[in-house]
């Protein structure tokens, strides 16, 4: 059968029954935004305006609160517009992009958190090696690396969604145009095609998810030769990562392992990796990290300073 696209917009239904629920989940989620919003970009600023800026570390987490920021402008505006909206439609060149936009983000994050756990291995299982190895050149190679990976992702899904018949139905059950909520439309058998996507996302998050949680494992273990002081504060950080890891991973695992046809939670999952790990990062990152309180204190110090005078 020949590829035809008969489709020229996707309309999104059902998003939380009925309106007064709707409207109870815009004000929730325009919270949940604002506090995205705040809470990253205070990241960025108290590690951009201070010493911390020359820590690989907080280079990779300044890097990831811009993903953050990013990634969360690209579904949760658009959200917010749909549940105040009577249509909730979106046009297929709209949505292709929005598809591409988010993968691409998604897929540079995940290798900054990559990155960012090679960095706390090095740090804590190869301590006098550290400079060398997790150089400046190292780290904008690990940077460029995520873009890179992030590309080919998203490349790969969007030029695959692409190739697909479109031919009648348009009403997405999702908030969001993504891979699985459009093969539910083809029209053709999507077997072959949800295999890929379950290859290209499903897996490739399982295999990364269990690299990293068998990096802190060797983080844990080399930390038992520490004084106590050293360990108390190694496990601080790598608790912090941990936890991001796994409220930005185990949601990604469900949405994308299962196969397209399959019954699913993917609209209520997808909001952890969407909105609330987003919004919940900073807060890990700042409340149990000291450096980072010391660092904002100064850095709103200077700023309410610079204002007085």
């Amino acid at each position: 059968m020949e590829n035809q696209n008969n489709v020229t917009e996707f309309v999104f239904v059902e998003l939380w029954g009925n309106k007064q629920i709707e409207l109870l989940f815009l004000s929730l989620f325009l919270l949940c935004y604002l506090a995205v919003l705040m809470g990253n970009f205070t990241i960025l600023l108290t590690i951009t305006c201070s010493h911390l800026i020359k820590q690989p570390m907080y280079y990779f987490l300044c890097h990831l609160s811009l993903m953050d920021l990013c990634y969360t402008s690209t579904v949760v505006p658009r959200l917010i517009r749909d549940l105040a909206a009577a249509r909730k439609n979106i046009s297929y060149n709209n949505c292709m992009t929005q598809l591409f936009t988010a993968h691409l983000l998604g897929g540079v994050e995940i290798v900054i958190l990559v990155s960012m756990a090679v960095d706390r291995y090095v740090a804590i299982v190869k301590p006098l090696h550290y400079m060398v190895i997790m150089s400046w050149k190292r780290c904008n190679m690990l940077i460029a690396v995520a873009w890179g990976v992030g590309f080919w992702h998203s490349i790969a899904l969007l030029l695959m969604v692409l190739s697909l018949p479109f031919c009648g139905p348009n009403l997405i059950n999702h908030y969001v145009c993504d891979v699985k909520p459009l093969l539910k439309l083809v029209c053709k058998d999507i077997y072959a095609v949800s295999i890929l996507v379950i290859v290209n996302s499903g897996m490739v998050a399982v295999v990364i998810f269990l690299a990293l949680i068998a990096s802190y494992i060797l983080i844990l273990y080399n930390l038992r030769t520490r004084s106590s002081v050293g360990r108390h504060k190694a496990l601080s950080t790598c608790t912090s990562h941990v936890m991001v890891v796994v409220l930005f991973f185990v949601p990604c695992i469900y949405t994308y392992v299962l196969p397209a046809g399959s019954e699913s939670k993917d609209k209520e999952i997808s909001v952890f990796y969407t909105v609330i790990a987003p919004m919940l990062n900073p807060l890990i990152y700042t409340l149990r990290n000291m450096e980072m309180k010391i660092a904002m204190r100064k850095a709103w110090s200077r700023m309410s300073h610079s204002e007085l005078t």
